[in-house]
Order: C-alpha cells, then sequence, then structure tokens
C-alpha cells in the first residue's frame, strides 16, 4: 500500500514509510542482530553466574499453579497493584509496553516481505483506526509512568526508595527511565512527523501523533521527511539498544521476577525447613554463601529494591540496623563479588577456592544486629511483588550463630535452657504445668482420652500469670458451649516455635517429637490452641515428625459457637475496642474474619481499626523468639504498636495471642495509659459478655 491509496478513502499507512528500502531494512536487521546477540550473551552469562553457586533445588511440581502464579502475579500484576499509586505507575508502564510490543508485531506482520507469504493486511480500515488509537493510548500511558517514577524517585523522595533518609537511586535507574520515556516520545514524534507530511483525515484517531503534528505546521515537507528519517533511527536505535541493555540492567527483573515467581515456595505460609540429618552434618544453617540454595541466592537478582518490604517492617520502622530489602541488596552485591571467581572455577571443572581474608557472610556482610532484629513477622514476603523468602535465610543464618558456633545472646541462651531443661522458656517447673485448670475440673487426656478436641495450653497459658487468664476464660466458654476437650497437663511440653525461629533446629526439633509422641499415644486427632507461634507449630511444622492433626485456634472455635448459638453474650461491655492482628495468626494463617466476628458479637462496644491492619499489620516485636530477648536499639516495638492503637482512639486492644498481650499491656504502660486502657484476649471478652465473670483490670504480667 502507498500513502496514495490511502488518499482516496483506505484507512492505513504505509510500513517502512519514508524508509529506503532495502538498504536501510538490511542496516536495520543487521543492528537488531547484534542487539540480540548481546543480549543473549548477557542472559547465557547471568545464567552462568546464577549455577555456580549455592546447593542444588528445583521446583517444578504442581505446574499448573506455577503458571497461573506467573500469570496473576507477573501479567496481571496483582500483588504490584495492591499498592496503588506506585502500583498504578508501574503497571501503565509495564502494560503500555506490552501493548506496543504486540503493535509492533503487527507491524512486522505487514512488511512487505511478510505480507505476500502470510497474506497479513491489518493495518487498513476499521482496523486500522483502532489500533492506532490504542497504540498511542498505551505509548501516552507509558510516558505516564515514567514522569510518575521521575517523580517519586527525585522529587517525592518516599523513605522506601533508599535507607534511613538515604536514597540508593543509581545511574542504571535513571538510565532506564530516560530510555523507556525516550523511546515512547521519538515515537510519537516520527508519528507527528508523517502525519504533517501526509496529512490523511483519519488521523485524528492517533491523537497523539496528530496533535504533536501541529507543532509542525509551517515545516517544509522536504525538511520534515529528513526530521522523520532521523527520528526514525534514533527511535530504533535506542529500542534496540533497550534490549540490548536488559541483562546488564535493573530491567533485568522482565526474566528474573517472573522466574522467581515461578519457582515460589508452595509449602504453607512461613514454613521452615527442618534440618534432616543431624548426626552428619559438619556445620548447621548457612555461614557461607555457598550454602544457600542456589534459589535462595536467585532471589537477589529477582529483587527491584521497591522497598515495599522496608515499608513495613517493624524493626526498620523502629529504627532498628535491619532493612529487609538492603539485606538481599547486600547478599547479591556479596554475590556478584564471588560469583565470577565461582564460573571460572566451574568452567575449569575445580570446586570454588576458599578466599583468605574474604568477608563473613553473617556478622560482616549480613550485621549481627540485623539477624537478631528480625521478628519474622512476615511483612516483607507477604508484600514483596517478586515473591523474595527473606524470612527462611534469616533462620538459616541464626541456625549458624546458634548450633554451630554457640554465638547467641544470654539472654536467649537461658530461655533455650529452660526450655531443654524444664520445656518451658520461663523455668517454671513442669509439674505445675496443669495447675491453673485444677479448680474448673478440666480432665487431662490421662484421666479420660475419649475427647473430641486437644486443648493444647502453650507455655504462656500454663505459666504466666497473665497467659492462665486467657487458658482460664476458654475453657469456661467450652464448657458452657458442652465442647468434649482435655488437656495434656504435665504431659505436655512446649511447642518449640521459639527454638525453632532462633536457629535452635535441634532443641525444637527435640520439644515437636516429645509432643508428638504423647499426643499420638493418646490417639489426637484434633487439637485447639490459644497460643498462634503453637498453632502454627503443630499445623505447619510438626507433621514432618509424624505429627499430623487438625489444628484450630481458639478465636475460630469461639466465633464458631457464637455463630451456632451454643454461647450467648447477653452483657453489653463499654468503649471503644481495637483489634490487633498476630502476625502468626493474619500473616502466617489467614486468620483475619473469626476475630473480628466475635468483636461485632459483643453488645455495646465500638470497633474502630488500626491503619495498620489486616496483612498490613504491625508486629507487637515478640515473634521470631524476640519475645526473649532484649530490645536494646531503638524505639521498642511494642510501644510504636500501642501508640498505633492510642492514634485509633481506642481504649481497649483485644488480641488474639498471649504474646500479643504481653507486649500490648506492656506498651500500655511504657506510654503512661494505664488509666485509661486496657488490652484483653477475645476469650476474656467473652467470658464477660456472657456473664460469667464480673470485669476487673487485668494483674501484671511475670517477668519476662
Amino acid at each position: 500500500m502507498k500513502v496514495d491509496d490511502f488518499r482516496i478513502g483506505m484507512e492505513g499507512r504505509e510500513v517502512f514509510w519514508n524508509i529506503p528500502l532495502p538498504a536501510f531494512e538490511i542496516l536495520l536487521f543487521a543492528l537488531t542482530a547484534v542487539a540480540l546477540v548481546i543480549f543473549g550473551y548477557g542472559i547465557y552469562r547471568r545464567w552462568l553466574m546464577w549455577k555456580a553457586m549455592g546447593k542444588p533445588e528445583m521446583r517444578l511440581d504442581d505446574m499448573g499453579r506455577r503458571v497461573k502464579t506467573v500469570l496473576m502475579e507477573f501479567f496481571l500484576q496483582r500483588k504490584v497493584l495492591k499498592d496503588p499509586y506506585p502500583g498504578v505507575m508501574h503497571a501503565l508502564i509495564f502494560f503500555g509496553f506490552f501493548v506496543l510490543i504486540f503493535g509492533a508485531a503487527f507491524d512486522a506482520g505487514q512488511h512487505h516481505f511478510t505480507e505476500p507469504i502470510f497474506h497479513w493486511t491489518f493495518l487498513k480500515g476499521n482496523f486500522y483506526l483502532v489500533f492506532s488509537f490504542l497504540m498511542d493510548l498505551f505509548g501516552l500511558f507509558v510516558l505516564v509512568g515514567v514522569v510518575i517514577a521521575l517523580d517519586r524517585r527525585f522529587v517525592q523522595k518516599p523513605e522506601r526508595l533508599g535507607y534511613r533518609g538515604k536514597m540508593d537511586t543509581t545511574p542504571d535507574d535513571v538510565i532506564v527511565l530516560l530510555l523507556i520515556g525516550a523511546i515512547i516520545v521519538t515515537g510519537f514524534v516520527i508519528e507527528a512527523l508523517r502525519i504533517h507530511v501526509t496529512n490523511p483525515p483519519w488521523e485524528h484517531w492517533s491523537f497523539v501523533g496528530w496533535l504533536l503534528a501541529k507543532t509542525f505546521t509551517g515545516v517544509e515537507l522536504d525538511t520534515a521527511r529528513v526530521l522523520h528519517q532521523i527520528s526514525w533511527w534514533v527511535h530504533a536505535l535506542l529500542g534496540l539498544g533497550f534490549i540490548a541493555y536488559i541483562p546488564y540492567s535493573r530491567l533485568l527483573h522482565i526474566i528474573t521476577t517472573p522466574a522467581n515467581a515461578f519457582l515460589e515456595s508452595h509449602q504453607p505460609t512461613g514454613y521452615i525447613e527442618p534440618i534432616r540429618d543431624f548426626e552428619n552434618a559438619e556445620a548447621f544453617g548457612v555461614g557461607k554463601l555457598e550454602e544457600f540454595t542456589w534459589k535462595q541466592i536467585f532471589d537477589s537478582d529477582a529483587c527491584t529494591r521497591c522497598g515495599r518490604c522496608q515499608d513495613g517492617c517493624p524493626a526498620y520502622l523502629t529504627g532498628k540496623p535491619l532493612s529487609p530489602k538492603k539485606m538481599v541488596q547486600d547478599l547479591k552485591t556479596f554475590w556478584l563479588e564471588k560469583a565470577p571467581q565461582a564460573v571460572k572455577a566451574a568452567k575449569a571443572g575445580e570446586a570454588p577456592a576458599e578466599e583468605e581474608g574474604g568477608k563473613a557472610l553473617v556478622g560482616e556482610v549480613i550485621d549481627l544486629h540485623e539477624l537478631w532484629a528480625c521478628t519474622n513477622c512476615m511483612y516483607c514476603m507477604e508484600h514483596c511483588s517478586a515473591s523474595i523468602e527473606h524470612v527462611p535465610k534469616i533462620i538459616d543464618m541464626r541456625r549458624y550463630k546458634v548450633l554451630t558456633e554457640a554465638d547467641f545472646s544470654p539472654e536467649l541462651q537461658l530461655s533455650c535452657r529452660n526450655m531443654e531443661n524444664n520445656s518451658n522458656p520461663w523455668g517454671v517447673g513442669a509439674h505445675v504445668r496443669g495447675d491453673w485448670a485444677k479448680e474448673l475440673g478440666v480432665k487431662t487426656l490421662a484421666e479420660d482420652p475419649n475427647v473430641e478436641y486437644l486443648f493444647y495450653v502453650g507455655c504462656s497459658g500454663s505459666f504466666d500469670d497473665r497467659g492462665k487468664k486467657i487458658s482460664v476464660a476458654f475453657a469456661k466458654i467450652l464448657q458452657e458451649a458442652g465442647v468434649s476437650f482435655g488437656i495434656l497437663g504435665t504431659e505436655e511440653g512446649c511447642c518449640g516455635d521459639s527454638a525453632m525461629r532462633c536457629g535452635n533446629e535441634y532443641l525444637f526439633q527435640a520439644l515437636a517429637q516429645a509432643n508428638i509422641d504423647v499426643m499420638n499415644g493418646y490417639g489426637v486427632k484434633k487439637i485447639i490452641a490459644i497460643c498462634p507461634h503453637g498453632y502454627n507449630a503443630i499445623k505447619k511444622d510438626y507433621p514432618n515428625f509424624g505429627g499430623k492433626f487438625e489444628v484450630y485456634h481458639h478465636t475460630e472455635i469461639i466465633a464458631k459457637l457464637i455463630a451456632e448459638g451454643k454461647i450467648r453474650l447477653p452483657e453489653a461491655l463499654k468503649g471503644k475496642m481495637v483489634y490487633h492482628d498476630s502476625c502468626f495468626l493474619g500473616r502466617y494463617n489467614q486468620i483475619y474474619d473469626a476475630p473480628r466476628q466475635i468483636l461485632k458479637s459483643i453488645r455495646g462496644i465500638d470497633v474502630v481499626e488500626m491503619e495498620r491492619n489486616l496483612n498490613k499489620s504491625f508486629c507487637c516485636g515478640a515473634g521470631g523468639a524476640r519475645m526473649w530477648m532484649e530490645e536494646d536499639i531503638g524505639e521498642r516495638i511494642n510501644n510504636a504498636r500501642t501508640k498505633q492503637a492510642i492514634e485509633a482512639g481506642a481504649d481497649t486492644i483485644a488480641v488474639g495471642c498471649p504474646f500479643c498481650l504481653t507486649m500490648m499491656s506492656d506498651g500500655i504502660k511504657d506510654n503512661h495509659k494505664e488509666e485509661t486502657m486496657q488490652a484483653w484476649d477475645l476469650a476474656e471478652l467473652v467470658v464477660k459478655a456472657m456473664g460469667k465473670e464480673e470485669v476487673k483490670p487485668p494483674v501484671d504480667t511475670c517477668a519476662v
């Protein structure tokens, strides 16, 4: 088709208009081949680095689910769009470029070499009009996205794009944005110059180019043709440069991010792979980079430095050194330093040489204050749009410090000794574990094993003065509803969660196996736990050692009993209540509705929400074995969380976790709100609403 054909009524345009053929065309194909070779070499070079270090690990199970994950997380940008402003920014660029690439393919289909072979004639008639409109629209989307990105990085400068007030912008960040913007701008200029010269009546469908063409009014047609050719080549070279630049820039995430989504773990949220062979292992955990799996190392190359993980990390936001983003980037920098030597050794068929005087992974690359600041709250993994797995890496490095070097804080060592000697972190005599239940007439399984549920009380519910009140309240609820249950009493042991998450895997497995043997000995099928940490460990980690049970959290059971009318709440309570989402209940197990349903069932109260709630909830500070460690850097996490409850205007903080109850109660004291604010477990509030207990201020928790 020629321009004259269009002028007599056939809407369309000539592909390669104003570009001398075939000389220019051959040159373009040659340059394209060069760009693709550079791209291919970059990917091949990176591939050698990916496989050169790390223990083997492949995740190719359930291929349908993996393909679906890539579709949802990468192509449909599901996680990216959960954060509206930057999500829309990224989506404008991503979807815009995606559509423009298809537009380029349609152009290729109209090529004068391919049309005679395939008889593709897309760019004419109504199809061309719609095609032109969409190309301009999505090109404009990309341009708007680039402007927003430049504004965020250089004007707004949000904290999450840096670290401690310092932006971590690199020249690569600037090059990528300017390159994308230049490709779009030159594309519009080419279109505008073509419209200025040909002036077909239908080109208002190419609305951006049509409007831009008006700026060339008065430019002679021959001059416009020359400018068009120059712009065309600039546009082509920029596009080819973009392709060649991908493997050597942050644009590599176009490949690594969907690959990481495809390879994401299908284990339950927060699952930690156990150490399988203690007897034959020379070292435990990860003390060297190459002791990670290659997938754990590959994680760092998928990181886009978006800062979503840092944006909700309780350690970072309260002044600790830990930033999940910085940790991953530090691992990447270390890997990039070591990988070339590993690749060279692999090509020679040799093992990588040990570096003398090199940096230590644990203690230098990753500072110990960073390593121990993590509460395992899972905010980073929940909100990472690149499917990076931060927490298992931290646990692996903690295992190295605890099991291989025996180097961890004195207070944590004491808690581990107490768990080992008395099966509870406080070191209280195990013989009093069931004393809280004696006045209630609760039977042990030794007395009556024929019950529907085992009520796994846990250490806090058995020994902590405040925690025992939760146990009593929940037992009263079960008795009122006529639920068949029993406890293990002195046969119950610590769930081991704190041991596992501090890195003491050996102790965890010993504690878990002891509990499993007792539970299986009684033929236990269903378990209720009041502590989300015990609930999560029994549900997700015990199956590795033969403990397969139906596990429920007490808020699930209470909500069910209320819904079924088995317990009634005639008493109205007073006040404005806010619910604090426990990390191990919410992000780990997606239990968000049951606690709120309980509060909605209680008459007389006004339920409000903190700004950080549901899957963006802020940790209380007790997870990841932090319950048993001093917090001497920055603000205390529990105090920060309590302030958020105060800002919500609440006078009562409702929780579903004994650890959270301790931390929130301490936060109330530290914020000097004892006279106007209290913290209660949901079971306690339900008992009060049942009219079974007079409302009294809670007593102090035992010292931690």
